[in-house]
């Protein structure tokens, strides 16, 4: 195997993968460097896949990927100790080919898309960590690995090693991500019969859901838990701040087992068998906390960039866009044969001109304003699930008088003007 390329990525998640696709697929000469024992090892996680991003990648992928269900409903849950107040979106048009997005099982649907790059010419090294990147006259010419003789040069290096990404931070593109800036999420897969999911979560045969939870589910922390329904099992977890979860010295599983023992979610996966459970970093730092994103030769990209929309909960499809706008990038740049900084910034105007960029920019103020602020979580959905509860209880005292005792009790803990300035405040932070 030769110890040059025109291009080494490192890291083998769908960041790294789309852009190896793309520059294999051009006719580049593209190493993957993988530290787990193969692509997807350490992202077994189910997730949810947004359809356009990839198929700008793979047209129609969705015929032949190891797809879980196409989700055709989105439910939002505002969550008490004892009450949900629920909303979402059903729409029979999802239910359709090409679809809007799918449940998945990332380690699953990494190996797939591993294969698809290397049937389109990209080599991919697994159970292998990269160390340093070499760097010569200011410049990234390659990277040393843990093997004998490891040393790989190529002209440009592709960082896609995650959250983490402590190369990045070796090239002083980013200082240690402060606890504020990283989530942990902690999931189980539970086992069920499909029709059993069907029936639960009212769903015709093959179709899925997702639930996205606020409030209650967190204890009080920044976060949300999920439920995403798959073929014959259920994804269930929780994220919430490193930060806050060191301060309350609350164990991740302990977040799982309140989520799992709440009234509201019980049914839901009662009979359930568990079958695997996982914990994974996510960067929540957002459109502040995105690093350099281009150097002399390399490149930043997915999880490595911060690039999580934590309000949507957002990731993959931000990670492939990024993936492919660096191989268009480095394509650009191999054609005229530079490969400093002002030939590679191609890709971040293009990134920061794509709705990865302007969705990330447009909630730059949110994270850290519900954080400084708990009464958010901790008071006012509480007061929305009161407030449903009394409006929507028969029991002979009159609409009106129902109103008042709400607003004294909403009032009772905050002034009206400090009600008024919340709300102000959370409207700014996501216009």
């Amino acid at each position: 195997m030769p110890h040059k390329f025109d291009v080494i990525v490192v890291g083998a998640g769908v960041a790294g993968l789309a852009a190896a696709y793309k520059l294999a697929k051009e006719g580049l000469s593209v190493v993957v460097i993988e530290r787990g024992d193969y692509p997807g090892a350490k992202n077994v996680m189910g997730g949810v896949l947004y359809r356009a991003m990839m198929e700008e990648i793979i047209p129609e992928f969705w015929k032949e990927a190891p797809l879980q269900r196409p989700v055709v409903e989105q439910r939002f849950w505002l969550m008490d100790e004892q009450s949900v107040v629920t909303t979402g979106y059903k729409g029979q048009e999802w239910a359709k080919e090409p679809y809007n997005c799918f449940t998945v099982f990332r380690g699953q649907f990494d190996q797939w898309f591993a294969r698809k790059c290397t049937e389109a010419g990209a080599v991919i090294i697994n159970e292998t960590t990269v160390e340093s990147c070499i760097v010569e006259d200011d410049r990234v010419v390659g990277v040393r690995t843990n093997r004998p003789e490891g040393d790989l040069y190529a002209n440009v290096v592709v960082l896609a090693d995650g959250v983490n990404s402590l190369l990045a931070k070796q090239l002083g593109y980013h200082q240690e991500w402060k606890p504020q800036q990283v989530a942990l999420a902690v999931m189980e897969q539970l086992k069920l019969p499909a029709q059993v999911i069907e029936d639960r979560f009212n769903l015709d045969p093959g179709m899925g859901a997702t639930i996205e939870i606020f409030g209650g589910a967190t204890l009080g922390m920044l976060g949300t838990a999920f439920i995403y329904t798959n073929k014959e099992h259920i994804s269930i977890g929780v994220g919430v701040l490193l930060s806050q979860l060191r301060q309350m010295k609350v164990r991740p599983y302990e977040l799982l087992e309140h989520l799992k023992n709440h009234p509201a979610v019980r049914p839901l996966i009662r009979n359930s068998e568990p079958v695997e459970y996982y914990a994974h970093l996510i960067p929540e730092g957002g459109y502040n906390a995105i690093p350099k994103l281009v150097g002399n030769g390399v490149v930043v990209v997915g999880d490595a960039a911060q690039l999580v929309n934590g309000i949507h909960r957002e990731g993959s499809n931000l990670a492939m866009t990024s993936g492919k706008l660096a191989a268009e990038a480095i394509i650009r740049a191999n054609q005229i044969g530079e490969f400093d900084v002002r030939a590679l910034s191609h890709y971040e105007e293009q990134l920061r001109n794509s709705f990865v960029i302007k969705d990330l920019k447009k909630y730059k103020d949110a994270s850290s304003l519900f954080e400084r602020n708990p009464r958010y979580f901790n008071d006012y959905i509480p007061a929305t699930n009161m407030a449903l509860h009394e409006m929507l209880t028969v029991d002979g005292i009159s609409k009106r008088d129902k109103q008042k005792l709400i607003m004294k009790r909403i009032l009772s803990e905050n002034s009206l003007f400090k009600l008024g300035k919340d709300l102000y405040q959370a409207w700014r932070a996501m216009r």
